[in-house]
């Protein structure tokens, strides 16, 4: 490997020891009743986040809180070193996708039948450190 090369791949290295990531793959909740539970913690600090969907009523916040802690997670064991109450982590990014969908059969009058969709849906979690030139709310 050249100097060159050596150097950026050590510079990217340092920069991904800033952001942590958690991924929720095929959670069986529709996309779009998650993102009204996402859209609350979009850009908020970890411990705000944390408490928003400790307190939220709806059923997404229970597994989007599980997320969020293993996210919180990662960043720790990626440095061991750093101290979560300085680094003022916050959700730099939260993505809702759609994910497989379960198709059933429902029994229609007049020996029809109606399609059922049971959607699920994929959820990515980035958590990034609060520099000099980047702000959170």
């Amino acid at each position: 490997m050249g100097v060159r090369k050596r150097e950026t791949a050590d510079a990217r290295k340092e920069a991904n020891k800033s952001i942590a990531f958690a991924k929720l793959n095929n959670c069986p909740t529709s996309p779009r009743k998650m993102r009204l539970v996402a859209d609350l913690v979009r850009g908020q600090k970890v411990e705000r986040a944390l408490n928003i969907l400790r307190f939220s009523s709806k059923e997404a916040s229970r597994k989007l809180e599980k997320l969020l802690l293993s996210a919180i997670n990662n960043w720790e064991q990626k440095n061991s070193e750093g101290n979560l109450e300085e680094a003022g982590l916050f959700v730099k990014e939260i993505r809702v996708d759609g994910g497989m969908m379960l198709k059933r059969l429902r029994p229609a009058p007049q020996g029809r039948a109606h399609r059922i969709r049971k959607r699920s849906n994929h959820v990515t979690i980035v958590l990034g450190a609060i520099n000099n030139n980047t702000q959170a709310n």
